[in-house]
């Protein structure tokens, strides 16, 4: 097992966490060590895709660690270097524009301003229904920022919702160890 230090963070594209479960799972089997957090409306959310006890139960077996679901207990990630990677996944349009703006606000988007004080790699898998309209430009700036890396993304539903854009969370291992190099996975862009 890997000893990097993974962080995984979750927020709330509640349709997406079957499959961010299922990549985080993939995770920690590479990975000795990885913190789940998540931001507070995936922590006490209840929606038509599970409960959010569920969710925390899950995470913390997957894990074997404590959700981390507020901004004090994620502010010391920076001052102690507690992580080597931090992953967001499911990295909705909200979470994506608060880091463009630099917006701290949540236990995730703290959790990334904590991290990259310390120079190191932020994973996005993003899940955003409107990555193509508004959300767009703030996509187009964390791509040109230093130590965001995303995973390879393209359009959820060209034709129903031609707008969205999600992430393919397989890709999520490939990414973390990309960006451990300081490297993009590439392509970015999928069909």
């Amino acid at each position: 097992m890997r000893k990097e230090r993974v962080g995984f963070a979750v927020c709330g594209s509640f349709c997406t966490h079957e499959k961010v479960l299922r990549a985080l799972e993939e995770v920690t089997k590479l990975y000795e060590t990885v913190i789940p957090i998540v931001s507070e409306i995936s922590a006490f959310t209840d929606t038509r895709f599970g409960t959010s006890e569920d969710l925390m139960d899950r995470l913390e077996e997957l894990t074997g660690r404590e959700v981390l679901c507020d901004i004090p207990s994620v502010e010391p990630i920076g001052p102690k270097a507690l992580l080597d990677v931090l992953v967001i996944a499911p990295a909705t349009g909200n979470t994506i524009a608060k880091l463009a703006a630099g917006i701290t606000d949540t236990a995730v988007t703290m959790a990334a301003k904590a991290h990259l004080r310390n120079g190191r790699p932020v994973v996005i898998a993003m899940a955003s229904n409107d990555g193509l309209a508004a959300g767009a430009k703030n996509i187009g700036e964390l791509l040109v920022r230093k130590n965001y890396y995303f995973v390879p993304f393209g359009q959820d539903s060209a034709v129903m919702k031609p707008c969205s854009l999600v992430a393919d969370f397989t890709k999520i291992p490939e990414t973390v160890d990309a960006a451990l190099r300081g490297e993009q996975l590439q392509p970015i862009l999928l069909r």
